[in-house]
């Protein structure tokens, strides 16, 4: 649900730039010879010609419709010219477009702070430019104006009958008795209107823009008027644009939220929601959703714009409409690998170019069910922590795909194997990307930053140890220690995978505990230390004032042995089977051997392990939940 913003200043200076049909001017611009034709780029498949992503505004005035296929483009415009889309994996490959949208951006940040919404979408915060503009050549000193500027159109002017649009212009933009807000929206037109001519100039594309006081109405502004015009939104009009505009035209509306506005409350454009009070917004929507529901009615939003000129996540997806469905898991493994070597390309191209790293790996699919009354479920979205690698990204894929499809279709409802019973199929999937962060910039190799640690400090073990004593079920024994993942692992201690490792026939795997980590009777033997006493407060520390614990210590190895006897046989074990566990075991790394072995000096090994079992459940598939409190942890770690 939207959340309302604290709002800064409404005088801000907000432009959008929206590129013009985009995908077709890249190719218009590898292609010449295609310009001013009826134009579309199709995303090229056996099924009616492919589907329709971009269409020029010469192919519009024929009828075409990106809501078409190839085939039925040409009968509406049988002269029209269909280009398709570069393929690679099988797939769509945008990477064309996107190198294309980066050369816009590059331009655009020389302004102000840039955000780059979409591969074709901008937001510019021109505010101090805006000032400065103000402050040494203002609009009303200016003997001429540029004339893509005095083209601009500005809601709430009137024109009357023989006058010139573009003397009317030029007279509100050099207007003296303007206030402030005005004058700095007068600033942003010649800006942006400067801006748009060295996109054009530099890289033949057009573009089209919207200028107000925030990102709301500058979006809603630029797609007024297109192609390669900008409209601007004083303050004094906002009312009358808002109005008129149908709820499910605004941002965050065009889902649920506007359905609910319509039914419930009778809202069917942006101005009607002026009839009711903040209050009673509230009492429908919840106090955040509410307040939003009143701003937006009075154009009002304080969504800052992000300096951002890379995008915030990487994504590969792809559809399977009518017939193409995919109805077997080997088809969907098939298709994600596909995906996921995509999305691991470019994340690798990132880490090299940019120097960031992702963490976040997402799942998406849409699907149906032919014999299921809850056909109309959606099928649920699975995420993990990424790890970097292309065949990781495509294991943990598969296991959140797996894990989606157990939801989506229930327990016991369906067979999974995708057989002529089960009924279910896949339309679309998509892997994604998300939560990027940047190296840090002391880093002056990931390589070099790891080398020459002491073994015992390694990264890679203690990130693996940490893991693997939060949650044993999330990895597997013969994971790579690569660097990459371990500065993921390092970065987000806090975060759990959403999902245990499963097998490929959706039967979850017995977690098999290395002894390099702590040993199995630890895990086995959970209920015998829910029962030892850890109240009393004796002093531990790794110089060897460690005696007055280790009766203690002793006492509880030997329970240890004696339960992982239990446990594996089913009936008591003898004492001598109990000295044969404990000669057995010896050498194995005890608990108290564990920490021992930590060096105090390592500051890095000394933060895992305090998390770890810092207020951390563990989990066991052979015996309950056991915590450890705050002050066991410690005392554990002699730190007392």
């Amino acid at each position: 649900m939207p959340v309302a913003k604290p709002v800064s200043s409404d005088g801000r200076v907000i432009a959008h730039i929206d590129m013009d049909c985009f995908y077709v001017q890249v190719e218009q611009r590898r292609q010449p010879e295609l310009r001013g034709l009826p134009t579309a780029v199709v995303q090229y498949n056996s099924w009616k010609g492919g589907g329709l992503i971009a269409v020029s505004y010469e192919a519009r005035k024929h009828g075409v419709k990106r809501s078409m296929r190839g085939d039925e483009a040409k009968e509406v415009c049988p002269q029209i010219r269909l280009v398709q889309v570069p393929v690679a994996r099988g797939k769509a490959d945008l990477n064309s477009y996107r190198e294309a949208g980066s050369e816009v951006v590059s331009i655009l940040a020389r302004a102000g702070r840039c955000e780059r919404a979409s591969i074709d979408e901008v937001y510019l915060d021109l505010t101090d430019a805006a000032e400065t503009m103000l402050a040494e050549t203002p609009p009303e000193s200016l003997e001429v104006i540029d004339d893509e500027a005095l083209k601009s159109h500005i809601l709430g002017l009137k024109h009357e009958d023989g006058s010139d649009m573009k003397e009317n212009v030029k007279e509100w933009l050099c207007r003296s008795d303007a206030d402030h807000r005005d004058k700095l929206l007068a600033c942003g037109v010649l800006i942006v209107a400067d801006l748009r001519m060295q996109v054009l100039q530099e890289t033949q594309f057009t573009c089209s823009a919207g200028i107000s006081h925030n990102k709301m109405l500058s979006k809603l502004a630029s797609a007024m008027n297109k192609p390669a015009q900008q409209t601007v939104v004083p303050c004094l009009s906002v009312q009358g644009l808002l109005e008129s505009l149908p709820i499910k035209k605004m941002k965050q509306l065009g889902g649920k939220l506007g359905s609910s506005l319509q039914s419930e409350l009778g809202v069917n454009f942006v101005g009607d929601l002026l009839r009711f009070s903040e209050q009673k917004l509230q009492e429908y929507y919840g106090i955040n959703t509410g307040t939003w529901l009143w701003n937006i009615a009075r154009g009002i939003s304080g969504e800052e714009v992000e300096g951002r000129l890379l995008p915030k996540s990487h994504g590969s997806g792809k559809t399977f409409p009518g017939p193409r469905a995919l109805k077997m898991l080997p088809s969907v493994q098939h298709w994600l690998n596909e995906l996921c070597e995509e999305l691991s390309e470019r994340l690798h191209i990132d880490l090299d170019q940019n120097r960031r790293i992702a963490r976040t790996l997402s799942l998406h699919a849409s699907a149906y069910m032919s014999s299921d009354s809850d056909s109309h479920k959606k099928f649920p979205s699975k995420s993990c922590p990424l790890r970097y690698g292309t065949i990781k990204i495509q294991e943990d894929a598969m296991n959140l795909f797996q894990a989606g499809l157990r939801e989506y279709l229930g327990p016991f409802k369906v067979k999974m194997q995708g057989n002529k019973k089960s009924g279910w199929g896949i339309t679309g999937l998509s892997v994604s990307a998300s939560k990027i962060s940047d190296i840090p910039s002391g880093t002056s190799s990931i390589m070099k930053y790891f080398q020459g640690q002491d073994q015992l400090c390694s990264p890679s073990k203690l990130a693996k140890d940490k893991l693997e004593l939060e949650n044993p079920c999330s990895f597997s024994e013969d994971e790579s220690n690569s660097t990459l993942n371990v500065i993921e692992h390092m970065k987000l201690p806090e975060e759990e995978a959403t999902i245990k490792n499963e097998s490929s026939d959706l039967v979850s795997t017995e977690y098999k505990t290395s002894r390099n980590s702590l040993e199995v009777p630890f895990y086995s033997a959970m209920p015998s230390l829910e029962k030892a006493d850890f109240s009393q407060e004796t002093p531990l520390s790794f110089s060897g004032r460690e005696s007055h614990l280790e009766p203690k210590l002793t006492e509880l190895r030997s329970k240890v042995s004696g339960e992982e006897s239990t446990f594996e046989s089913g009936r008591p074990a003898s004492e001598q089977q109990v000295k044969r566990n404990s000669l057995r075991d010896k050498g194995t790394p005890s608990l108290l051997r564990f920490f021992r072995r930590v060096d105090p000096s390592c500051s890095l090994q000394n933060e895992v392990l305090t998390q770890s079992f810092d207020n951390t459940n563990i989990c066991s598939s052979s015996g309950p939940l056991l915590f450890f409190p705050q002050k066991t942890a410690f005392l554990f770690m002699g730190i007392a």
